[in-house]
């Protein structure tokens, strides 16, 4: 290698190894969450529980279009977006997606 070659090298190759260091760090992992939510929410339909972003769980009665009809307690139903949903309850049995049991309920027990 020549000089000439040398000092090109040496002042792109840090700039060319942050770029590929972004791609793969940042950009990649990115997509791909994007593609799975993109993803599950093409897949909601009636009957699923879901939980919202703003923390709202819920039952799903009808999806028309963008708009979901979200039973969020008995006769309390809700129109949300589509995009408005954070994840799907059904599809991922985990417990740490389940909703908490009465939470309130315990504490009374506690403080009775």
């Amino acid at each position: 290698m020549n000089e000439g070659m040398l000092a090109l090298l040496s002042a792109y190759g840090p700039l060319v190894a942050m770029v590929i260091a972004f791609y793969f760090f940042l950009y990649r992992p990115q997509r791909a969450e994007q593609r799975r939510r993109d993803d599950m929410l093409a897949t909601l339909h009636k009957g699923n529980r879901v939980v919202t972003v703003g923390g709202l769980f819920g039952e799903i009665l009808e999806i028309k279009n963008n708009v979901i009809d979200l039973k969020i307690a008995d006769k309390v139903v809700v129109k949300v977006t589509r995009s408005a949903v954070s994840r799907n309850v059904t599809q991922g049995k985990s417990p740490q997606m389940e909703p908490e049991k009465e939470w309130h309920d315990e504490d009374e027990k506690r403080d009775a």
